[in-house]
């Protein structure tokens, strides 16, 4: 008989601020813990009586130079590098509250995002957890551009980049595990030409952007003082864009990834056409009971099953998150 893998929350709420890279604004963000089978949401705190967002393909909006959920004028953006935190970490369902158009960036990475789930903790839940596994190969192409998948018993994902240049051609392998993700993507920046930063200002992007907060390139090279983290750090966060982009799938992706040359338009594409093709992904639920449904309640419903504390759910903290946090400072 298979071994039950539940779902995921925090065990208590979390709260952070920090600069918008597009909109320049200091942005308020709450994450909180949410039931079983509800799922990652975004709900703007400063718009009364919108509902929360769904982070579901169906509602991604747009994809220039970031990825945004919304309906109407309802929005949030730039939330794939959390996105990409939950997943690698495992967190299924979650509350996230901003006051304001986008999340924060931060440093750039996903560090700030892996420290604030340590701090509030991750706890399973009583509810099996599924993922989608893919059945046969299959590939998006867009020009010299492609994302290709094909059957495998974890997920990974090779990428290649070739942008010429000061940023060049590099290549990177990365195999899920949570200790993997924290030592060898999150950490990887945001990134872009200084050639391109007065284009993305006149379109109104960028405007918070800065070497504190984006690997900046210019003609001789790396514009920031401290250089890069890793010598591949583009490609690398290119899969941390795209485990983001993926994680927009509702649960787990299991299959052997290749990118070429990747982007969030592209990352997109790739899934809501996957999840369009007949049988090529496969909702598996490990231990599940046959036949057993999932409901997922949408966040406007009442929320009398919110955990007050960390006694409300089932007591088993993910210690890798502990074993790994160290080696990249925090």
């Amino acid at each position: 008989m298979a071994v039950m893998i539940r779902q995921k929350t925090i065990i208590k709420e979390t709260a952070t601020r920090g600069l918008g890279l597009h909109s320049g604004r200091d942005i308020n963000v709450k994450l909180k813990p949410a039931p079983a089978n509800r799922g990652i949401a975004f709900k703007r705190s400063d718009r009364p009586g919108s509902p929360a967002l769904p982070a579901k393909s169906g509602n991604v909006t747009s994809t220039t130079l970031a990825t945004t959920l919304g309906r109407g004028d309802n929005s949030v953006s730039t939330v794939e590098h959390l996105m990409a935190t939950l997943l690698a970490l495992g967190v299924d369902n979650l509350l996230v509250e901003v006051d304001g158009p986008e999340l924060p960036v931060f440093d750039g990475s996903a560090v700030e995002w892996v420290r604030l789930l340590s701090e509030a903790g991750l706890v399973e839940q009583n509810a099996p957890r599924g993922h989608y596994r893919v059945t046969r190969p299959y590939q998006v192409a867009s020009g010299d551009k492609s994302i290709s998948v094909r059957p495998a018993s974890r997920f990974s994902v090779e990428a290649h980049i070739d942008f010429g240049g000061a940023i060049g051609r590099h290549c990177f392998y990365y195999v899920e595990s949570e200790p993997a993700f924290i030592r060898e993507i999150s950490r990887s920046r945001t990134f872009c030409q200084l050639k391109d930063v007065e284009m993305m200002h006149r379109q109104g992007l960028a405007l918070g952007g800065s070497l504190a907060n984006a690997v900046v390139v210019g003609d001789d090279g790396i514009l920031n003082p401290e250089g890069l983290r890793y010598n591949d750090e583009f490609v690398r966060h290119k899969i941390l864009d795209f485990i983001g982009d993926l994680a927009m799938a509702g649960v787990p992706v299991i299959g052997q990834f290749v990118l070429h040359k990747p982007g969030h338009e592209l990352n997109r594409r790739f899934l809501i056409e996957a999840l369009a093709q007949p049988g090529l992904l496969e909702m598996t639920r490990p231990g599940a009971e046959k036949g057993q449904s999932v409901h997922r309640p949408t966040y406007d419903q009442p929320s009398d099953d919110l955990p007050t504390d960390a006694r409300s759910l089932l007591p088993r903290l993910t210690l890798t998150l502990e074993e790994a946090l160290p080696s990249i400072g925090l």
